[in-house]
């Protein structure tokens, strides 16, 4: 996966080394040359220096063929622009955005560009979003370690039992959201089709979850 990465500060750095060693195509971007000794020695991706909506900057940092976008600079405005331009200008595929000040948190809601607000955990939330796009965080308990993820069940597993998902200590099903109506699925109930999922999952477990909804139980 090609990931752009504008904002080489604390977050930006982590977010970047840690996908690089990861083994995906990493270009990070700043305004300072200066903010690229954050990164590790050795660091594979590239670092492009100069604003990141700046279309100069972004066509040298590959964005045409960009899977993901990733704001984190410091200023909210700055991730705006720049989100906002990946997002309608390239139409970058996935585009995240940390956000400063919540008051403008209605600005990113309306562009439909996903947010993460708390520096505590910004590099561990992107991360996964990143990875495990198709599930849709609804909450995070603690700091990210437990998370409530809501999915589309796949055709395929159409009258499998909904607790053939449960996993001892990392993955529970929780509710389905079947034609409109919630309910709270026993032992017995079957998965039918349109059946929206909503899943208690430990942050360690997610690939083990996409697994599940990648391929059918048991292959």
């Amino acid at each position: 996966m090609r990931v752009i990465i504008v904002g080489c500060g604390r977050v930006g750095a982590r977010l970047a080394a840690q996908l690089a060693v990861e083994g995906h195509d990493v270009r990070i971007i700043d305004r300072s040359a200066k903010a690229h000794r954050l990164l590790p020695a050795g660091f594979p991706g590239r670092f492009h220096e100069g604003n990141g909506f700046s279309r100069t900057v972004l066509a040298v940092a590959g964005i045409e063929h960009a899977d993901a976008f990733v704001a984190v600079t410091s200023t909210d405005s700055s991730n705006i622009v720049s989100a906002r331009t990946a997002k309608e200008t390239y139409r970058v595929p996935l585009v995240l955005a940390r956000i400063c000040d919540p008051a403008h948190a209605d600005i990113y809601r309306e562009l439909g560009i996903p947010t993460v607000a708390s520096v505590r955990w910004t590099v561990h939330r992107i991360h996964q979003m990143l990875l495990h796009r198709h599930l849709t965080p609804e909450l995070s308990f603690g700091n990210g370690e437990t998370l409530l993820l809501r999915s589309e069940l796949p055709a395929y597993l159409t009258g499998r039992r909904l607790t053939e998902f449960d996993v001892d200590g990392e993955i529970r099903v929780v509710e389905v959201t079947r034609a409109g109506r919630s309910l709270v699925p026993a032992h017995h109930t079957p998965a039918e089709p349109g059946d929206l999922v909503t899943f208690a999952v430990a942050a360690t477990a997610l690939g083990r979850l996409r697994g599940f909804l990648d391929k059918e139980l048991g292959t």
